[in-house]
């Protein structure tokens, strides 16, 4: 399958732009966050102007090269942000960021259009420009994003925020140059949460853990008093649901994160797990064992009344809503082995999707309705594989093989997959991993100790 990403589409590039600005306007003032507004152009855009990056899976990519020079405005800050942004970019996978050294131009405001000459002459073929400084107790960054050889403007606006907030502002910058470049959403301004594992591979500490998605600003919500597994965001990423084993059967509970309160899911008789939240917040999808079978319920939040979804004599777990929530897909034994299945969100029939060789777990819909695959896990003959698959079962393609990989979980533009990887060894452990569903992106994310069972946020609000 060719995935085409045309850099030059610059009216659906503008308007995706427009969009997220909209978002970060609204939303993100209004939580004392970042806020932004467009900065006006230098110059029209030229729709003739086109760069093109072509990602085609088995074949060779080449990067974009692209420039980020020193921004301008105060020193300290302007370097901070041109940094944080130039990593993001560059962890994207897509974007070669030149080394500064080769810079003719080694310091570039957003008051001024660049010297095109010099960055082609580089062979740059974008060039992000920056002011960072404070006003008035605030910091205020402009970021333009250029397209070197059409010699236009792609992208223009300014971030105010709190000095407290500076690497989230860096993280909006980022998205707003990678939604200029590629027609995508960005995806850095998120978080992780996941589970942290220490101590000897046959007494492992394991508590909950929500960072940046970089790695960066960890922070352990739960204290390793017990076992926890398969924590998962609510779409407004305040609450967590996840499920905990401490003494008596494992329960599903829900934490907020900013008061650290958690609440029962509900008193039920028997083990419940593998929780998950509809996108629009309302439902909480669990498994419920009775009797040696494990079906699937959803819960309203409101009334806290439950509906069995499946009543059979199978495990069926690991539900994941479709972005519009009309669907469910879910693994299932009820074939003899483990394979997946989708079914309305109401329950009723349920269709397979996953004929290949071995067995289909811990299946996961994209939450881009532009980008229908489902993310699973595939465990044939003596190792764990990462692989997507459309909804219909067709399309299935490998990312991550090699070792024991498992737990994938999109981010919110349904571009990459993260999951976990255990090399194996005594002294081994798991660690957390992230590729492209292209598969020519395949990259470790940096943890203090062990993780595993990753989930990935939505944009934060």
């Amino acid at each position: 399958m060719a995935d085409d990403i045309e850099v030059g589409k610059l009216r659906a590039m503008l308007d995706a732009a427009i969009d997220r600005r909209r978002f970060l306007t609204g939303a993100l003032a209004a939580a004392g966050g970042v806020a932004a507004t467009p900065l006006l152009p230098f110059a029209p855009a030229r729709a003739q102007d086109r760069l093109r990056i072509v990602i085609t899976p088995g074949q060779a990519f080449q990067p974009m090269p692209i420039a980020v020079p020193q921004f301008n405005g105060d020193p300290g800050l302007g370097a901070q942000v041109a940094q944080m942004l130039a990593q993001d970019l560059r962890a994207s996978g897509y974007f070669q960021v030149l080394d500064p050294a080769s810079y003719l131009d080694r310091v570039l405001g957003a008051n001024a259009q660049p010297n095109f000459a010099n960055w082609a002459g580089i062979k740059a073929q974008a060039v992000v420009a920056g002011t960072v400084q404070s006003q008035g107790g605030q910091i205020v960054a402009q970021i333009r994003t250029w397209d070197v050889f059409g010699q236009s403007q792609l992208a223009g606006q300014q971030f105010a925020t709190t000095p407290d907030n500076l690497r989230r502002l860096a993280h909006i910058s980022a998205d707003s140059v990678y939604t200029a470049l590629t027609g995508f959403k960005g995806f850095f301004d998120t978080r992780v949460v996941y589970v942290d594992e220490t101590g000897p591979k046959t007494q492992r500490v394991k508590r909950l853990a929500i960072m940046d998605w970089d790695g960066a600003n960890v922070r352990y919500l739960t204290r390793g008093s017990e076992l926890v597994l398969t924590p998962r965001f609510s779409p407004t990423s305040q609450q967590i649901a996840y499920m905990a084993y401490g003494e008596g059967e494992p329960k599903v509970f829900i934490l907020n994160v900013s008061s650290g309160a958690r609440q029962l899911l509900g008193d039920f008789p028997a083990m419940t797990f593998a929780p998950r939240f509809s996108p629009d917040g309302s439902r909480l999808l669990f498994s419920l064992q009775k009797e040696g079978n494990a079906n699937l319920y959803a819960m309203d939040l409101g009334s806290r009344q439950i509906r069995a979804l499946t009543d059979g004599a199978s495990i069926d777990t690991s539900p994941s809503f479709s972005p519009d929530g009309s669907q469910i897909v879910f693994e299932s034994d009820r074939g003899g082995v483990q394979q997946l299945y989708v079914m309305g969100a109401g329950g009723g029939g349920a269709n397979r999707i996953s004929f290949g060789a071995g067995r289909y777990a811990t299946p996961v819909w994209s939450p881009d309705p532009d980008n229908p695959y489902i993310a699973f896990t595939k465990q044939d003959g003596d190792g764990f594989r990462i692989g997507v698959m459309k909804p219909d079962g067709t399309g299935e393609r490998i990312l991550a093989e090699g070792g024991h990989n498992e737990g994938p979980t999109w981010a919110p533009n349904g571009r990459y997959v993260m999951f976990f990887k255990d090399g194996g060894g005594p002294a081994g452990g798991p660690q957390l991993w992230y590729a492209d569903v292209t598969g020519h992106v395949l990259q470790q994310v940096r943890t203090p100790s062990f993780g595993s069972d990753p989930a990935w946020s939505p944009l934060l609000r």
